[in-house]
């Protein structure tokens, strides 16, 4: 390889790495509220879905429960719930049978209400 393609593939591996390392960063940060492992390669995509659909609610509020209890309190996500609160026993927003059922209900509330 001539020096000039050496530095090209260094300069793009810097890219990569500071590329990598902003998605880590924001991952942590959607993360904070999802109690349950996330992994494989759409941890990032089920994480910002995740972001989004509490932002969402944090904004306007869900039909059966009162916004102001929801700011005050905060949504978390655990395998089998979504609650309003910090842990799995606060009170429910929603049940779920699987993590996979949760993940869906959020990416089709997103799309529901084009977030």
């Amino acid at each position: 390889m001539n020096t000039n393609t050496i530095e090209i593939i260094k300069d793009l591996e810097t890219r990569s790495n500071k590329y990598q390392k902003e998605n880590d960063i924001k991952f942590k940060k959607n993360k904070e509220n999802i109690n349950f492992r996330l992994q494989g390669g759409d941890k990032y995509y089920y994480a910002n879905q995740c972001a989004k659909f509490t932002n969402y609610i944090l904004k306007n509020g869900y039909p059966y429960i009162d916004k102001k209890e929801i700011e005050e309190n905060g949504i978390c996500f655990n395998t089998y719930s979504i609650n309003v609160g910090y842990n799995q026993y606060c009170r429910d927003l929603k049940r779920f049978n699987s993590k996979e059922e949760l993940l869906g209900f959020v990416i089709g509330y997103n799309e529901a209400n084009n977030i």
